[in-house]
């Protein structure tokens, strides 16, 4: 004969459903949740095609570089296989990827449905710009992890009353550089909000008023959405063409070395520790350098427990990451050992960019 559940019994099982139902409700409030985020500059990833009005012509099949298709798909393929080899290392993807030097938007499909990485399932934010060679910047992010509520291109404009620019006003006038991309969005539920640059170039040893107004657009634009969206969580990317050492990084940007130091209003740079330490994204004439800089608000770098923050991945003390492998390397010659790009003195070469990647990695991990 089958017993009849009493009131005391049933009331019993009654609160150990409750009980494991709260439990579940805590477990997935508290699920870990990790992300890489990184920049990328994939130098000079132009189609075989004119754009209207942009000086492109280098990169057509009978330009200088005699860019045929055949070397354009090995260039995408060079640039899926190293995010591809991210991957492989940090056995995720990157939720989010900004990359400069990019022509368009079709080169950006043409990357993302490239068979090494299309199961990331990447879309794509990108504005087109008035660079005059048309590079621009472009954000890389998997919608099930982040979830994009709004895009911004910022202009490069001379609207500083702290910077005394070289330029005439005709030089003003006539100056053409990328825009700045800002992508805000929820990550892992946590409002986050994305700056892609590639600030002015140091060719012919000018551009440092330049840069630092670049960064200074940055960081004006960060303040009015920590403003309007407190604990906001802001991630700054890009070639900055400048040091992390640099007016530019520790000025206009607030960029901070140790995340002690970082107040309300500042950014913690992982990179200059590394750069101090001897570590490199690109070479030139013989010296390292790190142009390719990610730096973090305070509400990332001193995130409260449980919340999504930094974390050192490299040596247990470094808190960003320059990756490159064997092959991403000149195997010999005059630049052995640097990145290897692809072109070289004027020939295709066939590598992969003059730039290595880099990244930070944020959890909510206790």
């Amino acid at each position: 004969m089958k017993k009849l559940l009493t009131y005391k019994s049933l009331t019993t099982l009654l609160a150990l459903a409750l009980m494991l139902s709260l439990g579940n409700r805590a477990f997935a409030q508290h699920k870990v949740k990790t992300y890489v985020i990184g920049f990328y500059n994939l130098e000079n990833l132009f189609d075989t095609y004119h754009d209207e009005g942009k000086n492109d012509f280098e990169y057509l099949p009978d330009g200088a570089n005699q860019w045929t298709d055949i070397k354009y798909q090995k260039k995408v393929h060079n640039m899926a296989k190293v995010i591809k080899a991210m991957k492989e290392e940090n056995h995720v993807y990157h939720a989010v990827l900004g990359v400069s030097e990019i022509e368009n938007r079709h080169v950006l499909e043409d990357l993302i449905n490239d068979p090494q990485i299309a199961d990331a399932g990447y879309m794509i934010a990108h504005f087109d710009g008035p660079d005059f060679r048309g590079v621009d910047v472009a954000l890389l992010y998997q919608p099930r992890k982040f979830e994009v509520l709004d895009e911004e291109s910022l202009p490069f404009n001379f609207d500083s009353d702290k910077i005394v620019f070289e330029l005439d006003s005709a030089g003003k006038a006539a100056f053409r550089t990328r825009d700045i991309l800002m992508v805000r969005g929820l990550l892992g539920g946590e409002m986050f909000a994305f700056f892609v640059a590639h600030l002015p170039s140091r060719i012919g040893g000018k551009g440092g008023d330049l840069r630092s107004r670049g960064a200074e657009i940055i960081y004006k634009r960060s303040e009015e959405l920590m403003k309007e969206f407190p604990g906001i969580k802001i991630v700054v990317m890009g070639d900055m063409n400048d040091n992390p050492t640099d007016e530019s990084m520790t000025v206009y940007l607030h960029g901070k070395e140790n995340i002690e130091d970082v107040q309300p209003g500042d950014f913690f740079c992982p990179f200059i520790s590394m750069l101090k330490a001897g570590y490199g994204s690109l070479a030139y004439q013989g010296a390292w350098n790190i142009y390719d800089i990610l730096l973090v608000n305070s509400n990332l770098a001193k995130a409260e427990k449980g919340s999504l923050r930094i974390i050192p991945i490299v040596k247990k003390k470094f808190y960003g990451r320059i990756f490159h492998k064997p092959w991403m390397a000149t195997e010999e010659g005059q630049y052995k050992d640097v990145p290897f790009r692809t072109f070289s003195n004027g020939a295709f070469v066939g590598g992969y960019s003059d730039h290595y990647p880099t990244y930070i990695v944020v959890t909510n991990k206790e």
